[in-house]
């Protein structure tokens, strides 16, 4: 049988705590992964690792964390958008119909 770990973590006044490294370690944990907390009726807390949802793309979540960062930091590289450009994308794309449930071919993957 497997030793017991047990590790101590402190709640911040906003309810936050840091998971112990013992406990990253254990459960192979990195950062931005998810944590699924089981309570059972006894009152006790299983922690493990959330398995990564089908629909999650890895990408997605570091890019759109970026762009919210630089929208942040520099509100003066926001620009309209000119109506002649704008005008030019719909002439080159405007009959395109895409579906976006649709596979993509082996070529694309």
């Amino acid at each position: 049988m497997p030793a017991t770990i047990e590790a101590e973590s402190t709640l911040t006044a906003r309810y936050q705590t840091t998971v112990p490294e013992t406990v990253r370690r254990a459960l192979r944990l990195g950062k931005r992964d998810k944590i699924r907390y089981t309570i059972r009726p006894d009152g006790e807390v299983v922690l493990t690792r959330a398995a990564a949802s089908e629909g999650d793309d890895p990408a997605l979540a570091p890019f759109l964390g970026f762009l919210a960062r630089d929208l942040a930091e520099h509100p003066e590289r926001l620009k309209t958008l000119d109506a002649d450009f704008a005008r030019r994308i719909q002439a080159l794309v405007g009959g395109v119909e895409v579906d976006l449930d649709a596979p993509l071919s082996a070529d694309d993957e």
